[in-house]
This record gives structure tokens, sequence and C-alpha cells, in this order.
């Protein structure tokens, strides 16, 4: 895969991301912008594209078309009486019933609406779907502390039996601080009393390529952080996982990026899109990623599971059963890209993994691609 993209530069470029190596211009959260790359078809999967040219490609199981990677961040679980009543007054100045109704029954506890894990487990289960939730594992006095990761043990246990992946989501300095990532991962195993393997930094913070360094140190087996705060897209070119490469050492790295297409911030905060529109652009994506045989990571945070927002994350489940596509969290996709030998060439010989996740697996390893005779109408 690396030789095949060396022999085109721009595709390089793009998929090393080599334009925020040095002195790159970033924003006030220490982030790399859209609107601050060179690179302007964010919507277009370039480096996928030409791997696809040369031949290669990548199979799902039950020959299924594409995959949906569906994600949950988890920034907040209270919600304080004083920011309920706002909404309720609001609701009712907008003369909005339904909602000042949906709010009230909640004001007698503060975990609602937001302590929502099992009724969006069971929402993508009557889909066929599971998916990942990030975590913090922070100290009272951190920056972005917002609850004690105890308080959630029972809830994450519960995640965890029902099939869903519980990852870490690192804290606003955990991006570029070696100690905090081992610190706060070591809090939440602790907690869980099991190892954590994923992760997604707070705010989407994140820098190319030391984040990957950091991570590979700590000993997480992928990252899903790789995306743009304020625009919908592909930041690599990239609408498949991949092994990072380091323009540094001149090497593959052994960390798997699964990277981050779709925010629901970005969406509707960041962006500024009316609900018709963002559905416009997601299901552009979803398509593009479709023909592509891609993987399309979604982030929907459990504090936009109410209302108008609700209904858009279900439109996306409902399209991708539709679709017949794998809808599946993280984990599962990491564990399936170790098992197949990622984006094995159609003619190339049979190897095996040496990455620990899943121990060894065989390679997708024949004259035609297996997506190809998959049938696009087959349910999940």
């Amino acid at each position: 895969m690396i030789e095949s993209l060396k022999q085109d530069r721009e595709n390089w470029d793009l998929f090393t991301r080599r334009e925020e190596y040095d002195g790159c211009s970033r924003d006030r959260y220490d982030r790399f912008p859209y609107y601050r790359s060179r690179h302007r078809d964010v919507a277009v999967p370039r480096a996928s594209q030409a791997l696809i040219e040369e031949g290669f490609c990548f199979e799902y199981p039950e020959s299924q078309p594409f995959a949906i990677c569906l994600t949950h961040d988890i920034d907040v679980v209270y919600q304080s009486l004083h920011t309920k009543g706002f909404e309720i007054i609001k609701a009712l100045k907008d003369r909005d019933l339904a909602c000042a109704s949906r709010i009230i029954p909640q004001l007698h506890s503060k975990k609602f609406p937001y302590w929502n894990f099992k009724e969006i487990t069971e929402l993508e289960e009557s889909y066929g779907a599971s998916s990942s939730f990030y975590f913090l594992a922070l100290e009272e006095g951190d920056g972005g502390y917002a609850y004690a990761i105890e308080d959630l043990e029972q809830e994450m246990c519960m995640l965890q039996d029902r099939g869903w992946e519980v990852g870490l989501h690192g804290g606003c300095e955990a991006y570029r601080d070696l100690e905090r990532l081992k610190r706060e991962k070591r809090y939440l195993e602790r907690v869980l009393n099991q190892e954590v393997a994923g992760y997604r930094n707070h705010y989407l913070k994140f820098r190319v390529p030391d984040t990957w360094e950091l991570l590979e140190k700590a000993g997480f087996r992928y990252d899903t952080t790789l995306g743009y705060p304020d625009c919908i897209g592909f930041r690599n070119g990239m609408c498949h996982p991949f092994r990072p490469f380091n323009l540094n050492t001149g090497q593959e790295m052994e960390i798997l990026e699964i990277p981050l297409a779709i925010m629901d911030q970005t969406l509707l905060s960041y962006m500024q899109l009316n609900m018709e529109q963002a559905w416009e652009q997601t299901e552009r994506l979803l398509d593009t990623v479709e023909r592509h045989h891609g993987v399309i990571t979604i982030l929907w945070h459990n504090t936009l599971m109410t209302g108008k927002p609700l209904q858009f994350y279900r439109k996306i489940l409902e399209y991708g059963h539709k679709k017949g596509a794998w809808m599946a969290n993280c984990k599962e996709i990491a564990v399936w890209c170790q098992k197949s030998g990622i984006w094995a060439p159609p003619t190339g010989p049979r190897v095996t993994s040496t990455n620990p996740l899943i121990g060894t697996g065989p390679t997708v390893s024949s004259n035609r691609c297996a997506l190809e005779e998959s049938n696009p109408g087959s349910s999940p």
C-alpha cells in the first residue's frame, strides 16, 4: 500500500499529512482545521481511490458492501437544574411544547437526559449495530473534568457485557503528554478491570505524527481522532483504516488509525447546517464510502441523543441497514483489519499479522476483490 501511494506525490503528501509536520497554522485549541489546509477536496477520498485503482480491496464480514463505524464521546453525563430550567423556558418561548414536556419529567434527576447509554445500545441493537463509547478518565482538578469515572462503572460494564466497546476519551492535554496518556489509560483500566485498546482525544486535539507516537508508547492499539473539527470528510484522503507513515522516521507505524469522517457538532455547529442540509452532506459521504467499499466513522455525542439530532442519528442507522452496511464499533473494525490483513493486493502472498490486537490472521488475497461479488442489498 505504501509503495502504491508513493507513486503520486500529491496523494502521498495528502496521505501522510505532510503539511501538518512543521510550522502549520493551528486554531485556538491547538488543532489543524480544514480551512487552513491546502487540500480542498475533503469529500473525495483520493488516497483510497488511488489504491482501489491499483487493485487493492477490503473485505467485510458476510460480504457486506461497506462499514459504518459508530462512536460516542462521553463529555458530559450530568445536567444541572439551572440548565434544564433554561431549556424549558426557551422551548416555551419557541412554542415547542413537545420539547418542554420532554424536559419537565427529567427535573427529578441531574442524570437525565445524558445518562442514556442503555437507550443508545437498544436503539443500535434494533438495527443490528454496535458502537464504541469513549469515556474521560480525569481526576478532579484536571482541565475538562466533568464526572468521576467510578460513577459510571456499572454503565460501562453493561456496555461491555452487551458487546459494545469502552475506550478512552483523552483529556485536553493528553494528545501531547505521554505521562497523562498513561495515567488516564491506567485509571480507566483499573475501573474496568480490563485492558483498553481504543482512543480518541477530547476536542479532536491531535498532532501529526507526535500523537500517534505517544499512543504507541502508551500501549493503544488504535486511534480514531483523525478528522477535521470544522468540516466533515476525509482528512488524509482515506476512507479506510490504515497504518500511518511517519515522515520523520521513514517507517510505517504499528498503531491503526480509523479516521473520523462525520461529527455531529461539525455538521450542526461548525458548519451551521440545518437538518436537511446536514443530511444531504451525510448521505453524500455515506454513498461515497459505499462506492469505495470503505469504512465511515461517525461520532454522535450522548448529549445529542434527544429531539431532532436523535432522529438524525436514527436516520443514519436506517440508511445503513437499508444499504446492508456492516455497522460496527471500532474494536470490531480493528480486529477485522488484523484478521483480514489490511489492504492485501489481489495477487499478493499470504502473510500473518504480528500486531498483538488479535494475534495472527489470514490476508485478503485473491484474483478478484470479494466485495465486487457481494450483494449490496444484503442485510447486516
